[in-house]
């Protein structure tokens, strides 16, 4: 710029650049832009069948990541800590993109961590209603591989030492 010039003639900086020219009136779009005080996170409370199905082992920024107690496949569970949401879609969008972001971040370090054949990721939710996101580590030739993991023989637990050793590698992946 020239001295003496002026910067009331540049353009603005935008972070998307779109004019709402309205507020929706939409209830139902309403619903959907739920902003942190309809959630806050203190009134998040955790499934009580995640909590007895799996362990915590580390919180992102939005999830609480858990590890699920099955030891035939390495299974985590992606919980994120927002009060009555059931459908990802009833995230905020920047809650949605947060998300995804995690879920990203969390299937790579369990393929690193695992040297998994695929890694499956699914958000059902038909029996526990809680939004959680499933990234399940998979092989040629583990129980039921092919098929789908849900509902196939008894959960077997872990033994202390390799569940503690899967934790600490995980943890490791996630934070470096």
């Amino acid at each position: 710029m020239a001295s003496g010039s002026s910067t009331t003639n540049l353009p603005k900086a935008h972070i998307g650049n779109i004019a709402i020219k309205s507020k929706p009136s939409s209830k139902k779009t309403a619903s959907l832009w739920k902003n942190q005080e309809e959630y806050p996170l203190d009134a998040f409370e955790l499934d009580h069948r995640l909590a007895n199905d799996s362990i915590s082992i580390m919180r992102t920024g939005l999830c609480d990541l858990r590890l699920s107690k099955d030891c035939r496949w390495p299974w985590l569970i992606m919980v994120p800590r927002r009060a009555d949401i059931t459908e990802i879609f009833e995230l905020t969008p920047l809650d949605q993109v947060m998300l995804t972001f995690e879920t990203e971040m969390v299937a790579s370090a369990l393929k690193t961590v695992t040297g998994a054949t695929k890694i499956n990721v699914a958000a059902i939710g038909n029996i526990v209603r809680q939004l959680h996101v499933h990234v399940i580590a998979r092989f040629e030739g583990d129980a039921n591989w092919p098929g789908p993991v849900w509902g196939y023989g008894k959960p077997e637990a872990y033994d202390d030492a390799k569940r503690d050793q899967l934790i600490k590698t995980l943890r490791e992946a996630l934070t470096s």
